[in-house]
């Protein structure tokens, strides 16, 4: 009797990161919106991100035509490089195939900025990304957390805070917007990703 084989997965194209801080306590703050982001790529794709490599949780899926691989670093923000970098190493992607999504305190949650490279912006675990694998041409969507309510706020504070009910519901529109951009930007169309979803 012939017993139905899984095809052997195949080379990757393209590494999509979330960032974000492993363990439930962080689970829904503000600095997780990266692995909120790619949790709901995931979902849309069926993607299961539970294998244990790279200094984090991976999962595979098909993208835009493209093999992608998923990637949450369990590293804690702000050695975010470590995992990523090691992702790139052994699938050998250059910067420009390797999208990363991450929180931003500048822009209102709901929105999002899509680059196609540039510096991290203040944030560490771009920062670290940037640093370590000695280059800044990595396509990124930034996502949207809110300003800190006050310039006396502690920012460490404010972004291991959690959302009120009503930014959740303004985040949810930008995770949908962040998976369509993920798909374009794979696609190689990153310009319409940035025409369509930079607000």
């Amino acid at each position: 009797m012939a017993f139905w084989k899984r095809p052997a997965p195949g080379p990757v194209d393209f590494l999509i990161a979330g960032l974000g801080n492993p363990g439930r306590e962080y689970e829904n703050t503000r600095h997780n919106a990266g692995f909120m982001a790619i949790e709901r790529l995931a979902e849309k794709h069926r993607g299961e991100i539970k294998r244990v490599k790279f200094k984090g949780l991976t999962g595979e899926c098909m993208l835009g035509g493209s093999r992608v691989l998923l990637l949450k670093p369990g590293t804690y923000m702000n050695l975010s490089g470590q995992s990523v970098r090691e992702a790139m190493a052994f699938y050998k992607l250059p910067p420009e195939r390797a999208l990363i999504l991450f929180d931003d305190i500048n822009l209102e949650p709901g929105r999002l900025r899509i680059r196609r490279k540039g510096s991290d912006g203040g944030h560490n675990g771009m920062k670290n990304i940037i640093y370590l694998s000695g280059s800044d041409q990595f396509p990124r969507v930034k996502i949207g957390v809110g300003q800190k309510p006050h310039p006396d706020y502690d920012l460490a504070d404010w972004v291991l805070s959690r959302f009120t009910d009503r930014e959740l519901k303004d985040l949810d529109a930008a995770l949908e917007n962040a998976c369509a951009a993920c798909e374009l930007i794979v696609k190689g169309e990153l310009d319409k990703a940035m025409n369509l979803y930079n607000r």
